[in-house]
């Protein structure tokens, strides 16, 4: 009868570890995650969020943006939340966070949380869940958002320039930088389609008018667009803007592609992602469909929300989202 020999113990103590590290990286985060220690933490959010759309609809923008600059910096970890004080020095006073706005309004929403229960939801997911449901109320599609992020201890402004692209890089840039956290080329064509909704400050797009106008612009939007932004230097803190869509603004819709397509983009990422030939063929598609482009877009806000989450003990729960934990 054959004998059957025992792996050593110490081969079997490593298996086990390997599969305990595999079990915590597939489960970092999760669907309501708090649905024992805070229940009713989503539904506060989401209360929340949708009085702050009601009185000032731009915050539902705000929020969108927010889970961008926060996701593509490291991780979503609320880092981009941190405010200047004593050795940490804000994210939000990078160029790239030009424009950004209505930060009061999410320690509103945090405040709230915390009202209900102290020290258990974190601003990372406080970030995924206003933008979840920013989105919606922009009539954009509904996400199931997973939560379970911790909150970080650090900023990471010395890193934001390089890791947010610019809007004047090229398309492969942009295509490359996605992909490093994850992001594949669909993606990240439905992702720009949140530039169907807000505004762009002049400041942004004064290059494309003056001295000349850009070849690749259309000329009659070139035109309304130097109505809006009368002179080479607009003041960066003057109401200097254009909207990204004309038609339905504050609407999250194909429309955007439909724009672009046009050559009436704002931004030059918006003209070449229309005539980038990896692009295009995405680009075409989602001008002609709207159910796949919120399919897309689904998708991609959730690649994006999932980018290497803090867990554990890598992170913390912060009480005030504007400021690191009293060691």
């Amino acid at each position: 009868m054959a004998t059957i020999t025992k792996p050593p113990s110490n081969i079997c103590f490593l298996l086990l570890l390997l599969l305990a590290h595999f079990h915590l990286g597939q489960s970092q985060v999760e669907l309501n995650y708090y649905s024992k220690s805070c229940p009713k933490a989503e539904e506060i959010i989401k209360e929340q969020v949708t009085q702050l759309y009601n009185k000032h609809g731009n915050t539902a923008v705000s929020w969108v943006r927010n889970l961008f600059h926060d996701c593509v910096v490291k991780s979503c970890d609320a880092s981009l939340l941190l405010a200047t004080v004593s050795d940490v020095v804000s994210e939000q006073a990078s160029d790239r966070s030009f424009g950004m706005r209505n930060f009061k309004y999410v320690n509103t929403i945090k405040a709230a949380v915390e009202k209900e229960c102290p020290l258990t939801v974190s601003c990372a997911d406080i970030v995924a869940l206003s933008a979840r449901d920013g989105i919606a109320l922009l009539g954009g599609p509904s996400i199931e958002m997973k939560t379970g992020r911790k909150d970080s201890k650090e900023s990471y402004a010395t890193e934001v320039e390089a890791l947010i692209p610019n809007h004047n890089d090229s398309m492969s840039s942009v295509l490359s930088r996605f992909q490093a956290i994850g992001i594949d080329v669909e993606a990240t064509v439905a992702l720009l389609g949140a530039h169907s909704v807000g505004r762009v400050h002049c400041k942004n797009l004064v290059h494309r008018l003056y001295p000349t106008v850009d070849s690749t612009l259309n000329p009659a939007h070139a035109e309304y667009l130097k109505r809006r932004c009368p002179t080479p230097n607009p003041d960066p803190k003057a109401v200097l803007y254009s909207r990204n869509d004309l038609k339905t603004p504050m609407i999250i819709d194909n429309n955007y592609y439909k724009n672009i397509l046009q050559h009436k983009g704002l931004l030059i990422v918006d003209e070449e992602l229309a005539t980038d030939p990896i692009t295009a063929p995405y680009v075409q598609k989602m001008a002609n469909d709207n159910d796949y482009f919120n399919q897309q877009f689904s998708r991609a806000i959730l690649l994006l929300s999932e980018t290497n989450p803090l867990t554990g003990d890598e992170g913390e729960i912060r009480k005030d989202c504007r400021y690191l934990n009293a060691n």
